[in-house]
């Protein structure tokens, strides 16, 4: 899994905090994601990298797979889970024609949902462990990177 953050003593986590960390990522990047085209989403920033849609679509999966860990993971103290193949998961979902609107609705719909997963997980979880071949990731990290991964994202759209 590649990373995006360095992780923070879990004892220093807040729940309500990384929460509201997301939701402010939400809040800031929706209108202005809102005022992109539907024909401009098509448009690739660079050559043979991902469009807008296909970003956003990519941030969806991301959210998909993290629901898994973050619920599974106030369920038991660690999971064994497979991570994901991330550009296969794009092209097999067709997100490049998909219209823009549907996209950002799905999106903001499930991490909106994750804003209050996170808001109400018990702050001792946050130290129950994702297990991977070759690591162990924190609820704690896991939630902060996926912020950071979003964060990340946005700017390939969005750049300040």
């Amino acid at each position: 899994m590649s990373t995006y953050t360095q992780p923070t003593d879990v004892m220093l986590l807040q729940p309500e905090n990384l929460a509201d960390d997301l939701a402010q990522v939400l809040d800031s990047a929706l209108p202005r994601l809102r005022q992109i085209t539907d024909l401009e989403s098509q448009q690739p920033r660079e050559s043979g990298k991902w469009s807008p849609r296909q970003i956003i679509g990519h941030l969806i999966d991301s959210a998909c797979n993290n629901h898994q860990r973050f619920v599974r993971l106030q369920i038991d103290r660690e999971i064994h889970l497979p991570g994901y193949k991330q550009t296969e998961w794009v092209a097999v979902q067709c997100y490049a024609e998909r219209p823009w609107k549907d996209l950002l609705n799905l999106w903001e719909g499930l991490n909106r949902h994750l804003v209050h997963v996170i808001a109400h997980t018990q702050k001792s979880h946050l130290a129950h462990e994702w297990i991977t071949a070759d690591q162990a990731w924190t609820l704690g990290f896991l939630i902060e990177d996926y912020i950071a991964h979003m964060g990340h994202h946005l700017l390939q759209i969005l750049p300040e």
